[in-house]
């Protein structure tokens, strides 16, 4: 159960002064639903109103806070003519301004002759002091609240300063005092404050340095997060260990007979990956491992010969793709190596035919299918196995955990296998996964060339074109890639429509053009057509994945490639160099170019290795962005910055590995304090493993 002193964290911002249902919706959308979301929503500026100078003094530009008393209230009768409260003190005269003031508000606020302490921005307006739109406006008895450095929050559309942070200060109010958590020793080596002077220093910053990542009180409530994060990970692969698991052994024929019709050798990552996965298949513990490596690295082959093993030990295996595309991509890789194997393989998609259905479902129940590629139809429920020894997971773009677990859940302690071509930065796979159990590939397939890269400024285009006429008549196959601009998809289809438009007059019938608003049965037909060269450039959006294996295509051309991030980049750059021809990356860029953006396409001219891209991505854009947090299943973090945090997430980690060996069920009384740290940080379903355990 969840501690009681923790409850009225637990409330909805409406319990909080000042939050009605309107502004409610707006704090929900900005940090969340609870109470307990805002203590997670630090400062991000200060703004120091401690400068209290008389009107004569007030410098242009500076924020101050004056004492003034209310001369008159001007009313204008033009609409648009800003309402003016005129004031003064023994100096000289303020004008306070307010576009779109309320008359009745306004007289309220600043009565006429009676005394007010403004604070705001000052300006200078013909020659006469003003203040548009005071922060405040308190009666002189409050001056000393005002008088202070004030923390300055991250805002969303129709919500203001005052109230958030009125409601922030109510909601640390009610943060209790909580038992350690943390290890005596740490914190104090760390000279770190207890976990509620940590929330209050957070939140009270006296200037800009206090808003470092660095700072003691930020980093302490960063170690928090990262510590129940890893705790809770530690806690649920604990839990999946001590379930009982199968040993699948194979003897290697199958294996030695599929590698004999392939045309080249494996690289040395696949061969020493291949033997990582059959060590752990053989183990009684159940497997979860993941298999990292880029585009074109092959990871298809390392996961089909870990099927291989399944098929061996008497057992069936499943590879689930998320779309059918890829789905019937990997069924082509693998079909010709499974029947030179002699083993029995299907595939499942929700598009197969009633027939066809029936029979791959009646051979998966009664074993006769031993091996089935498809997409999420696989976790439907009247997909049923004789015996799934082997669960592999193309996580392309990312099952959720529920659907993973789905699969793996249709048989008696099923391996896992998870496959990924995004190139996690290791500070990130630690954050996602812990220490998931990880085998990388690393070299590319042999025949493989390396991309020759170049940037080249879009005022060149012309140029470009005229390369692209050179190279289309040797019969080069080149994709153009067009940007979505801002987040608006007219904007995104007129210019990739418009650059289909110039090349279709250039070379008439040789362009195909596909983006997310062409049905996909018209995107299937214009890809085959550039896949088997009835069109030799095909221009495209990123609203697609063009997830394609077209080896014959040599060129990629990506049109504001500033615009993009590292990953999309590397990713949109594996597209081309798939065969054994030499291929070509042009970056157009638009000038001029801030430092990111050079930073960026300096890489890319620099390396091919997806990890190293990947570390420098996590450097320069944060972690949040990298992989869009939302969709790529990675934990969301509100107070850690794995860019500025890495020591503390590899402390963090080898602190949870020593909780869980120690007292896996978290019964001590430093067990008992880390079970209300994992509710603080809504990781109630390792709580509740420890309760199922």
């Amino acid at each position: 159960m969840r501690p009681q002193s923790l409850t009225p964290l637990f409330a909805q911002v409406t319990s909080l002064p000042g939050i009605g249902p309107r502004l409610a919706k707006l704090v929900e959308r900005l940090a969340g639903p609870l109470v307990l979301d805002l203590l997670w929503h630090l400062p991000v500026g200060v703004i120091d109103r401690r400068n209290a100078p008389t009107v004569a003094e007030a410098q242009p530009g500076m924020v101050a806070t004056i004492t003034v008393t209310v001369d008159q209230h001007i009313v204008s009768h033009n609409r648009r003519a800003p309402y003016r409260v005129w004031c003064r003190d023994g100096t000289g005269r303020l004008c306070l301004t307010y576009f779109n003031g309320r008359e009745d508000f306004l007289r309220k606020l600043l009565p006429t002759g009676e005394r007010r302490v403004v604070s705001g921005k000052v300006e200078l307006y013909q020659g006469d002091v003003q203040m548009t739109h005071p922060d405040h406006v308190v009666p002189v008895e409050e001056l000393e609240s005002i008088l202070r450095v004030e923390p300055v929050y991250g805002l969303t559309g129709g919500l203001t300063q005052r109230p958030l942070q009125k409601a922030v200060a109510a909601a640390i109010e009610r943060a209790p005092e909580l038992p350690e958590w943390q290890d005596a020793a740490y914190v104090k080596k760390q000279k770190w404050p207890a976990w509620k002077a940590a929330l209050m220093a957070a939140h009270a910053p006296a200037e800009e340095s206090d808003l470092s990542p660095l700072q003691p009180a930020r980093a302490r409530l960063a170690f928090d997060e990262l510590l129940a994060s890893q705790l809770a990970i530690a806690l649920v692969r604990y839990h999946n260990r001590s379930l009982p698991g199968r040993a699948t052994k194979g003897d290697g024929a199958l294996q030695s007979r599929a590698l004999a019709a392939l045309p080249f050798k494996l690289t040395p990552s696949q061969t020493f990956a291949t033997a990582e996965i059959a060590a752990d298949m053989a183990k009684p513990e159940r497997m979860v491992r993941l298999l990292q490596g880029d585009v074109g690295s092959g990871k298809t082959l390392v996961a089909f010969l870990a099927m291989l093993t399944a098929v061996e030990a008497g057992a069936q295996a499943a590879l689930m793709a998320p779309t059918e595309l890829l789905a019937r991509q990997h069924y082509a890789t693998i079909a010709p190596l499974a029947e030179a194997a002699g083993v029995t393989l299907a595939l499942l998609t929700g598009r197969d035919g009633q027939r066809q259905k029936k029979e791959t479902l009646q051979g998966l129940a009664d074993g006769t299918v031993q091996l089935v590629v498809g997409t999420h139809a696989l976790v439907q429920e009247d997909v049923e196995f004789a015996d799934l020894a082997l669960a592999v997971v193309d996580e392309q773009h990312r099952f959720g955990v529920h659907q993973r677990m789905a699969l793996s859940s249709k048989s008696r302690a099923v391996d896992l296998l998870v496959m990924t071509a995004t190139p996690i930065p290791r500070t990130l796979m630690l954050a996602a996964y812990g220490d998931l159990d990880v085998s990388k590939l690393t070299e590319k397939p042999a025949g493989r060339q390396p991309i020759d890269t170049r940037t080249i400024p879009l005022g060149r285009i012309a140029e470009v074109a005229e390369a692209v006429g050179r190279m289309v008549s040797t019969g080069a196959r080149v994709y153009w890639v067009c940007p979505l601009i801002e987040e608006s998809e007219d904007v995104d289809l007129a210019n990739a429509e418009e650059r289909h438009r110039l090349l279709s007059a250039s070379f008439p019938g040789k362009v195909g053009l596909v983006h997310g608003r062409v049905k996909s049965a018209e995107r299937e037909a214009t890809m085959a057509a550039f896949a088997d060269g009835r069109l030799s450039i095909l221009v495209a959006t990123t609203v697609i994945e063009v997830g394609v294996d077209v080896p014959a295509a040599t060129v990629m051309i990506i049109e504001h490639a500033e615009r993009f991030g590292l990953a999309q980049l590397h990713q949109l750059r594996g597209r081309v160099g798939r065969g054994s021809a030499k291929s070509t990356c042009l970056l157009l860029y638009a000038q001029p170019l801030g430092e990111t953006a050079k930073a960026r396409l300096a890489i890319m001219r620099e390396t091919e290795d997806g990890f190293r891209i990947a570390e420098e991505d996590l450097k320069l854009r944060g972690a949040g962005e990298l992989l869009g947090t939302r969709q790529s299943g990675l934990p969301d973090m509100r107070l850690a910055d794995l860019a500025a945090h890495g020591e503390l997430l590899q402390a963090a980690q080898d602190d949870a590995r020593l909780i869980v060996d120690r007292d896996p069920e978290l019964q001590s009384d430093r067990g008992k304090a880390l079970r209300a740290l994992l509710y603080l940080f809504r990781r109630d379903d390792a709580v509740r493993t420890l309760r199922a355990g």
